[in-house]
C-alpha cells in the first residue's frame, strides 16, 4: 500500500498563500504539468536538492493523503520512482504539520529527524 503521507515543498510566499487562501493551486511547475507534485519522505531531500537548491527558509509540509482519496495518483517520474501527484488544489486541512528548512554550512537543506 502506498504511503499515507506525502510532502510538499513550498517557498515561504507559497506557504503564506496556502494559509491565507485555505488551499494551494500549485507552483508554476505544478500548474504547467496539471497536478501538484508531492514526494514521499524518502524522496523529499532529493526533491529539495533538485528543485530548491540554495533556497533558504523553504517550507516542508506533511500532507495526509487519506482525505484526498482518488485525487492522488502514484505515477512514475524521476528515475522510475513512483511519486504521489495531486490532481486538485491542496487544501490547508490536509497539512498535518510543517517545518521551515534551513541551509547548513554546506548549502544543503537540514531535515529534522523523523519528519
Amino acid at each position: 500500500m502506498p504511503d499515507m503521507f506525502a510532502y510538499k515543498i513550498l517557498t515561504a510566499d507559497q506557504f503564506a498563500q496556502l494559509r491565507a487562501d485555505g488551499y494551494f493551486a500549485g507552483s508554476p511547475a505544478d500548474l504547467e504539468d496539471g497536478y501538484i507534485h508531492l514526494s514521499t519522505q524518502e524522496q523529499a531531500a532529493e526533491t529539495a536538492a533538485k528543485h530548491f537548491a540554495g533556497q533558504d527558509n523553504i517550507v516542508l509540509a506533511m500532507i495526509d493523503l487519506v482525505p484526498l482519496g482518488e485525487h492522488v495518483k502514484w505515477e512514475e517520474s524521476r528515475g522510475g520512482q513512483l511519486f504521489p501527484h495531486l490532481y486538485e488544489p491542496l487544501p490547508l486541512g490536509a497539512v498535518t504539520k510543517h517545518v521551515v528548512l534551513r541551509l547548513d554550512s554546506d548549502g544543503k537543506h537540514e531535515f529534522p529527524a523523523g519528519f
